[in-house]
């Protein structure tokens, strides 16, 4: 089985972290033959992965010149952006959809995914964070639009972050609210401290600098959406950086 994660620029000098959790819908053959038993339509929306947040990682992992990581199977297989203590770790019911799948899930094959995929990737994430001792973690996540049966989600962009370390992403919002047509979520569309996520495990509890970023799916949808957006995020979040002097 290949790695469950993919490192770019590894050897690249800069002080960022770029970081994706949920870079792709991929299901894994030992995981029920690769099927997670939901249609294909629904394994292309949120529920299976970050869509667009991929793309968006690399292109400003290259305008950072930072290294980055990004998983390499579906949150549905097994969320790498939960604790393994985690109800949520194997969802069995997402945004309306059955995951037949994960029904059955016992103890022993959480287990075994949590080897298989979960573990190794936290394990490249620690080394790559570790690498100096000045990191700066940029998660890079995205939302959909509307969740079934709610109202839509006025944001373009969010910024998440917990109440433990404001510092980096307080300075972000001030930078993208001077933005004059972007409307942006703080800590929205969802609060942005989980006991046990990646940004607890890698940031907080090590007392490193960081904030997530979140934006709406349908706004990063084609690479050259993608790369748009990384050129304008990436001087903010330089400029953002700076402003805390960090």
């Amino acid at each position: 089985m290949n790695a469950p994660f993919q490192i770019i620029g590894e050897n690249r000098p800069s002080r960022w972290l770029v970081t994706c959790d949920h870079a792709t819908n991929y299901v894994p053959h030992f995981v029920n033959g690769g099927d997670l038993g939901i249609d294909a339509a629904d394994m292309a929306r949120h529920i299976a992965y970050d869509v667009g947040a991929a793309g968006l990682a690399r292109a400003l992992a290259d305008r950072l010149n930072a290294p980055a990581i990004l998983s390499d199977f579906s949150r549905l297989v097994i969320d790498p952006n939960r604790g393994e203590d985690d109800p949520t770790l194997v969802m069995r019911l997402y945004d309306g959809t059955l995951i037949p799948a994960n029904r059955t899930a016992d103890l022993a094959e959480i287990e075994r995914r949590l080897d298989a995929l979960h573990r190794p990737y936290h394990r490249a994430y620690d080394r790559l964070a570790a690498r100096r001792a000045d990191t700066v973690i940029l998660a890079i996540h995205s939302f959909t639009p509307c969740l079934k049966g709610r109202a839509p989600r006025p944001w373009q962009i969010g910024v998440l972050y917990s109440h433990l370390d404001t510092r980096l992403s307080r300075a972000l919002i001030t930078r993208l609210e001077a933005e004059p047509d972007l409307c942006v979520g703080d800590n929205e569309p969802y609060l942005g401290h989980l006991p046990g996520d990646a940004i607890d495990r890698h940031a907080l509890q090590p007392g490193r600098h960081n904030t997530l970023i979140e934006l709406r799916n349908d706004l990063i949808a084609t690479e050259a959406e993608q790369r748009a957006w990384a050129d304008r995020l990436a001087p903010i979040l330089t400029a953002a950086l700076a402003d805390t002097a960090l």
